[in-house]
């Protein structure tokens, strides 16, 4: 009689591919994964309690540290939810701006996914190619920040200052480059046999499944559930823009790979909409307790430079209640939710992170699959650690 053991192996939490400190433990039959157990405890960052210490405005770079390939989308989440708290309406300007912003940051999160998600598989020559494109956004962000990954650009409120000409060009520029970049990535991916017999048939899961497991994001929309937070719930005057929602039909891991793709291209077409009809106006609410005084003010007016200090270093009070607020980021449904106790700090703040929700989900995803194809699938749901460690 022949008697079969399992071997248990841990995947990580070192590896590249498992796209930071994520840890897995795998056992195995062969080469064949019969249980996947992951471990997201490796960072200890503890952004919710941190934030806890901070007064509203000094949170927001925090924010930046949580999905950091995408770190704008982050700030409007955050700030978005603060403002929900205070009541406030960002002007309309204020708006498109960060939507600019925040499609840029999803290009530029995509970028990095395509990218690694790639590598991760054997295909090295996309890499060169997305980091040159993701370079040309990382100049906007220093051209109207002064950083680059996490440009901690929004405000609550509004942003930190108005876009120069500069800025206007660069975006432009990018616009019209960009789809042929695009093609470029298809050409050597889409209908790669190797592509093809690497992500076809590996790591689906139905439309059902992947509600039923909270996902988000293009892994739901993968799956053929047509949910994106910017459509279904607008927000930011999402609703002023047409473009389309892609979605896939079998849930595996090229499909996943098409949204995103697709993806590319209808942000683009929101960038594109928002920089040609930016509206005229303030760039921030018409309110003395939240907006910092202008620079110039600052230097002429002793009462203006007071007034900056103090809402630096004490920032807004909040009146006692709880809200929730999400938007869509590049990985999925990103939430922020925020008790207000009357003070200037947040009582409690949780986060929706989307990247927490799909490492829930990858024991369903990997069992019964080869070691291999691990890591096809784990590249597939697009998971940062950042917004992972609790």
């Amino acid at each position: 009689m022949t008697e079969t053991k399992t071997m248990t192996l841990n995947m990580g939490p070192h590896h590249p591919a498992t796209h930071g400190v994520l840890r897995l433990v795998l056992e195995l039959d062969g080469e064949t994964i019969v249980k996947a157990t992951p471990h997201v405890g490796q960072l200890h960052r503890g952004i919710e309690k941190i934030a806890e210490s901070m007064n509203f405005q000094q949170v927001i770079p925090l924010t930046d540290r949580l999905d950091y390939t995408a770190a704008s989308l982050n700030n409007l989440g955050y700030c978005m939810t603060v403002e929900k708290l205070l009541g406030l309406e960002v002007p309309k300007r204020a708006q498109y701006i960060r939507v600019i912003m925040s499609e840029l940051a999803r290009i530029m999160g995509h970028h990095l996914w395509i990218g690694s998600h790639a590598l991760d598989i054997g295909a090295m020559t996309l890499i060169f190619y997305t980091f040159r494109d993701r370079e040309m956004i990382m100049n906007i962000n220093e051209e109207i920040s002064g950083y680059r990954l996490t440009p901690s650009f929004l405000r609550i409120g509004g942003v930190a200052k108005d876009i120069t000409p500069d800025f206007v060009k660069s975006v432009r520029d990018f616009v019209k480059w960009f789809p042929e970049a695009v093609d470029g990535y298809n050409t050597l991916l889409t209908d790669n046999i190797i592509w093809r017999k690497r992500t076809m048939e590996i790591g689906a899961i139905s439309a059902e499944e992947a509600v039923n497991f909270g996902m988000t994001g293009p892994s739901l929309r993968g799956s053929g559930v047509s949910y994106d937070i910017r459509k279904v719930l607008p927000y930011c005057s999402y609703d002023d823009f047409d473009f389309q929602i892609p979605v896939g039909e079998k849930g595996d891991v090229y499909d996943r790979y098409l949204v995103r793709m697709e993806e590319f291209k209808q942000s683009l077409r929101i960038i594109d909409q928002a920089i040609e009809n930016l509206p005229e106006g303030p760039i921030k609410v018409d309110n003395p307790w939240v907006s910092n005084p202008e620079t110039d003010e600052v230097t002429e007016d002793i009462s203006a430079l007071i007034r900056r200090f103090k809402i630096q270093s004490e920032g807004p009070k909040s009146p006692i209640g709880e809200v929730y607020h999400s938007v869509e980021g590049s990985k999925g449904e990103l939430g922020f939710y925020l008790v207000g106790d009357g003070t200037a700090q947040p009582y409690r703040m949780k986060i929706r992170s989307p990247c927490f929700i799909l490492t829930s989900a990858l024991p369903r995803l990997l069992e019964g699959h080869m070691i291999a194809d691990a890591i096809s699938i784990i590249g597939s749901i697009d998971i940062v650690l950042g917004e992972i460690d609790r």
